[in-house]
């Protein structure tokens, strides 16, 4: 039986080995799944939300076990670790909360004597395909909507997050969530299109690379199966002439800094008008340079390594052709192992990679504009579109700025972050599809128009 081992990114040591899943099981494994998932739509709205208070319950017993795997196996801070836990288990409490009520069938007004009806029912099982950088919240705020609105659940995990990928079926039993609704299966990238060209697979969701995304959306659509896609992105942060620097600076780093730099939605592009290019460039370095780096296990490490040696070279690669297309080193730019230090580079233009590519770890592109249109012409020159930030002390000003932003999310004096109640997705190559809000539980359900005379 082929083994799948789980490695440590600080260390280089091995944690722990797996089996890895029998596809010649996977039939019988899916037809169990789906005979749950034929029982669990049958269940009262009120029964679902309970188990959902049961799984947040058990997250909160079980965050500090959570964090520390999450930490071990991928490398982000224990803070970050217990941080991502505790959102999972707002996601299961929101759609508790708050999922019957998106659910329940909706009367259109009309002028006759028929009455029409909108109603949401489940798809059946929908497959989860995540990533490794939010080993918890990426498969959480899938699950707990679609748990919701009746439907199963199958994940493939991240190969070099296995331990991960058992500890959410382990807290599904304790949840008492039903026998065979949610399976994870450990199977290599190059199976997943058996599992998404199964039959008894209805969907498909799947957050990570475009490049990845593309491939998976193609073999679902030839299955002619539905899918949502979460996928990468350049976000373009601008910073205006009229800029409260502190504050765009302390949230600038915050976005840039999420989970060692890894992170979707983190800020990668910083546009910034002329006038305060060089202030708010030292002061982003001399922000980034007082981050404690080092073993994600202590407390007091703000920045871990990257969750792989060769997301490490990637890195490196990128910042190295940056710089050598003309852009200037700031600050930062050395690397020993997998960790690679938080990084400034400025005079960044399109054209090179810091600009062009999603840059997947703790560096951040310096870009001059000459006014607001330039801003906005130089965000918007990407391919790219998940999300984006302004900072502007005019209210009115932000809010036309933001609206002019091609992104699936925008943030005025503030960093971009997903929660339970907002949509959350992008367009471009950032994907299509939203997860969260009432958006997300009825992404996966058949919206079904029903006409009675």
């Amino acid at each position: 039986m082929k083994q799948i081992s789980s490695i440590n990114p600080f260390s280089g040591e091995t944690l722990d080995t797996y089996e890895a899943f029998d596809l010649t099981a996977l039939d019988s494994t899916l037809a169990a799944a789906d005979q749950a998932q034929k029982m669990w739509q049958t269940t009262e709205l009120s029964t679902r939300a309970s188990v959902l208070r049961s799984l947040a319950k058990q997250l909160k017993a079980q965050r500090d076990t959570l964090a520390r795997t999450a930490t071990l196996e991928m490398g982000k801070t224990l803070a970050s670790a217990r941080a991502e836990v505790d959102k999972c288990a707002w996601a299961c409490e929101y759609y508790a909360d708050n999922g019957p009520a998106m659910l329940q069938s909706e009367t259109v007004p009309s002028d006759d004597d028929a009455e029409r009806i909108i109603c949401y029912q489940p798809l059946g099982l929908v497959l989860a395909i995540m990533p490794w950088n939010f080993p918890y919240w990426q498969v959480f705020r899938f699950l707990a909507p679609a748990l919701m609105a009746g439907n199963g659940a199958i994940l493939k995990h991240a190969s070099n997050v296995p331990g991960c990928a058992m500890a959410i079926e382990a807290i599904c039993r304790d949840a008492n969530v039903p026998e065979n609704l949610f399976r994870s299966l450990l199977v290599s990238s190059k199976d997943a299109d058996r599992l998404i060209e199964h039959p008894l697979i209805k969907a498909v969701t799947f957050t990570g690379s475009t490049n990845a995304g593309r491939k998976i959306a193609s073999t679902a659509g030839k299955c002619l199966k539905k899918t949502v896609l979460e996928l990468g992105g350049s976000d373009p942060y601008l910073v205006l002439d009229d800029a409260d620097i502190e504050l765009a600076v302390e949230k600038c780093v915050t976005s840039r800094l999420l989970n060692n730099g890894q992170s979707c939605i983190a800020a990668k592009r910083f546009i910034v008008h002329d006038s305060l290019y060089g202030e708010f460039a030292s002061a982003m370095a001399a922000a980034m340079n007082k981050k404690r780096v080092g073993d994600p296990l202590l407390e007091d490490t703000d920045i871990g390594p990257q969750a792989k040696q060769d997301l490490c070279d990637e890195l490196t690669r990128q910042v190295n052709e940056t710089i050598r297309l003309g852009a200037v080193l700031v600050s930062g730019g050395q690397s020993e192992g997998a960790t690679y230090w938080p990084t400034v580079l400025g005079e960044v233009r399109p054209g090179m990679p810091a600009f062009d590519e999603e840059l997947f770890g703790p560096v951040a592109a310096l870009i001059r504009a000459r006014d607001e249109n330039e801003a906005i012409s130089l965000a918007n020159q990407s391919a790219f579109g998940l999300g984006s930030a302004v900072f502007t002390r005019d209210a009115a000003r932000g809010r036309r700025v933001a609206l002019a932003l091609e992104a699936g999310a925008c943030a005025v004096n503030d960093f971009v972050k997903s929660e339970p109640a907002m949509p959350f997705g992008g367009i471009k190559a950032s994907g299509y599809g939203r997860e969260l809000g009432p958006f997300g539980i009825r992404e996966f359900t058949n919206i079904k128009a029903m006409l009675l005379r």
